[in-house]
Formats: C-alpha cells, sequence, structure tokens
C-alpha cells in the first residue's frame, strides 16, 4: 500500500500560507505574548514606579546586611573625609562602600536611564560583593502601578545614614535609605533600620500608600517637642525656647532618616534643622512624612528640588506632620 504522494502548492496557497503567518504575528503582538527574555521595563523610555519601589526596599534591606556585616569586623577601614560645617570629622568606613556598592549598582541595571545619586562614589570593578539581587519583596499593602518617563526620575541613595554614631557603635540612629523623585518631588522614600532586634523596612508611596508599619500617634505630651541634630544641639535649642518658650522639649539625635521616623511617627512634634543638609539625607524623610500628610521645607517655607545633582539644601530645615505653618511663624524671627 502506497502511502505516499506529492503535495503541490500553486501561487494562491503559497499567498495563502504567508498571509497567515503574517496575522499569527499580529496577533500575538497584539496579546501581549513575549518572549521570556525581554525585559520592557528596564531599557523603555518608562519606568514602573512600583517596581522602582520594590527595587528600593530590596537594595535598602541588601545595604543593610552588608553594614551588619562590617560591623561584627575588628577593622571597620574607618577613614576621615573631612569635618562638617559644625566642626565635627566626617567619616567614612567600609561599610559605606560596601552599602553603597550594592544598592547603587544593582539600581543602575535595573534603570538605566534614571539619574541615580549616591553620598558616595566607587568604580564597579572596584566593588567586590557584588551579586544579582534574590527575590523580591512582597509589598504589603500592595498598590497599583504607574509609569512614569524615565528622564523625570532622580533616585537619591544613602548607604549608610549616621555614619559617625556607627563608628561609635550607636547603632540605634543608622539607617540605609533610598528616595525616587519625579519631576524635583520626592515620591517614594524607603529608610531601612538594620540594627534592630528585627530589622525593620519603613516605605512610603506618596498619595498611594504606606507599609503598615509607618503609623502616626499623636502624643500626650502638653509641651513642643522637637528633635534635632546631636552636632548642633545647643544653637537649635537656644532658638528654640525663644521661639516656643522655656518648656519645649529638645531632644539630640543622629541621622537624618532616624528624626525623620521619629517625627513620623508621632515620637516627635518637629525636625528642626538650622545649617547645610545633603539631600540624600532628607529626600526619604521628606517622602514619608509628605505621605502622612505632614511637610518637610526650608525653613524659609519653600519646597526642596530633588531633580537636580546639586546635593545641598542650604537653607535648613522643618518637617512636621502637623502645624506645619504655626513652627514657621514662631521659628522666622530667630532663624
Amino acid at each position: 500500500m502506497n502511502f505516499g504522494g506529492t503535495i503541490r502548492l500553486n501561487r494562491m496557497g503559497i499567498c495563502i500560507i504567508i498571509g497567515a503567518c503574517v496575522l499569527l504575528v499580529l496577533y500575538i503582538n497584539a496579546s501581549g505574548i513575549e518572549s521570556p527574555k525581554i525585559e520592557p521595563v528596564k531599557n523603555s523610555d518608562t519606568v514602573s514606579m512600583r517596581s522602582i519601589l520594590v527595587a528600593a526596599i530590596k537594595v535598602a534591606e541588601e545595604g543593610g546586611k552588608e553594614i551588619v556585616k562590617v560591623r561584627k569586623e575588628p577593622d571597620i577601614g574607618e577613614k576621615i573625609q573631612g569635618k562638617t560645617e559644625e566642626g565635627v570629622n566626617d567619616p567614612v568606613t567600609r561599610a559605606d562602600y560596601n552599602s553603597h556598592c550594592v544598592m547603587y549598582y544593582n539600581l543602575k541595571r535595573s534603570f538605566p536611564k534614571a539619574k541615580i545619586i549616591s553620598e558616595h562614589t566607587r568604580k564597579e570593578s572596584d566593588c567586590t560583593n557584588l551579586s544579582k539581587l534574590g527575590d523580591g519583596v512582597e509589598l504589603n499593602p500592595n498598590p497599583p502601578d504607574q509609569l512614569v518617563p524615565s528622564e523625570d526620575v532622580t533616585i537619591w541613595i544613602d548607604p549608610l545614614d549616621a555614619t559617625k554614631e556607627f563608628t561609635e557603635n550607636l547603632l540605634q540612629y543608622v539607617t540605609t535609605m533610598v528616595c525616587v523623585a519625579v519631576k524635583g518631588e520626592p515620591i517614594i522614600g524607603v529608610i531601612h533600620k538594620p540594627f534592630e532586634t528585627e530589622p525593620q523596612t519603613f516605605w512610603a508611596w506618596s498619595g498611594n500608600s504606606h507599609s503598615n508599619n509607618l503609623k502616626h500617634k499623636d502624643g500626650t505630651a502638653t509641651g513642643t517637642r522637637i528633635i534635632v541634630s546631636i552636632s548642633h544641639a545647643g544653637s537649635v535649642k537656644n532658638i528654640s525656647e525663644q521661639a516656643f518658650g522655656k518648656d519645649v522639649e529638645v531632644t539630640a539625635g543622629a541621622g537624618a532618616g532616624y528624626k525623620s521616623l521619629m517625627v513620623a511617627s508621632g515620637e516627635q512634634d518637629a525636625y528642626i534643622h538650622t545649617t547645610a543638609i545633603k539631600k540624600w539625607d532628607i529626600c526619604a524623610g521628606n517622602a514619608i512624612i509628605n505621605s502622612l500628610g505632614g511637610r518637610m521645607t526650608t525653613l524659609t517655607n519653600e519646597t526642596i528640588d530633588y531633580s537636580s545633582s546639586d546635593a545641598v539644601n542650604k537653607k535648613g530645615l522643618l518637617a512636621t506632620v502637623k502645624n506645619h505653618q504655626w513652627y514657621l511663624d514662631k521659628l522666622k524671627m530667630y532663624v
């Protein structure tokens, strides 16, 4: 029995087959079916804000692990890189650089078209601790996504906030921070505290949602509670007593991230800073406080622009969750 045969196609048949193939390709593209190797967001002219939030949380936590690891070593590689405006030694350690490597280069690989500014710089070839990050984080709550132009995005990184206190083993003040600004406005803020008994990460997407552990509780204190930098506590206390009266309670703390969280939680009423401060120190706290309905401005009530590569805010700082204008009015005669 012969099952062989010859199939002959005329020109019309060939055209039909070609047309069917074209229609199939168009259908696949229209249906959004893509090869698993394609990474559409990574190299796009737009970025997913939800993806940046997940990445920001992940790198802040990985940076925290690097810091904890170095703190356990007998030599943390401390060097003095200069002095602050208050004349205090400004140290840098191996933990600063290791955290920077993990945070900066993982964000750079994921969002190559976004502007990324870190407190530190180090060549990728000099980073010995780079590896691909593990699985992402589970957001709770889980916000809907939003796409924004890559050119509008600036990501600010503080790989180790409160380095001086880190060298002194005052680890309660130490944080890692990531902030995402869109057209200069701080939208996403992540502050990670790696030295808690259980490391904690606080995050906020302004106008959208924030982590469940980020809750503002109204205090029972009857007086005004203000938190200021350890390095210039005396001068701010004098200003605060003149502005708010002798009953004002002034607490000295280190690290802008720590102080911002104290205001966000309701443990303090206001965070005041009277000298210049770097934007990577304050951007994440600004986004978090904004998400709670508060404000962070200069002492002259100007919003802080985070789109510029100019990293210094020279006009002081006031952060509150409530009664922002009242504080500004009280302070304006003394700053």
